[in-house]
């Protein structure tokens, strides 16, 4: 199983809302995380915006990004979610993510 970290930025103005939009997310989001290899997916929230995104997978993060690119659910989700996010223009999440080097495991 691969660990990935990845950071995004979440506007300040929009982190209260932010985290709403995520105690109820979609079902069929969440199965298609799971279809693609999502696991032990978990987001932590800064209160100046920075996202860290961790999970796990038996591929690669690529692959991971790939088999979400494939879903309409994940389409409507990223345009759902485009404007919480700093960055340019009308990007979704999902195309900025910044996947962090791992320097470090315990085990």
């Amino acid at each position: 199983m691969n660990r990935i970290g990845f950071v995004l930025k979440v506007r300040p103005d929009r982190l209260d809302e932010y985290k709403r939009v995520h105690e109820a997310v979609w079902p069929e989001m969440l199965e298609a995380l799971r279809r693609h290899g999502w696991h032990n997916y978990s987001l932590f929230l800064r209160d100046d915006g920075t996202l860290f995104g961790y999970f796990e997978t038996p591929g690669s993060f690529q692959d991971a990004l790939n088999g979400m690119a494939g879903e309409e659910v994940n389409q409507r989700w990223q345009d759902t979610m485009a404007p919480f996010f700093e960055g340019s223009g009308d990007d979704h999440a999902d195309e900025m993510m910044a996947q962090l080097t791992e320097v470090f495991h315990l085990d």
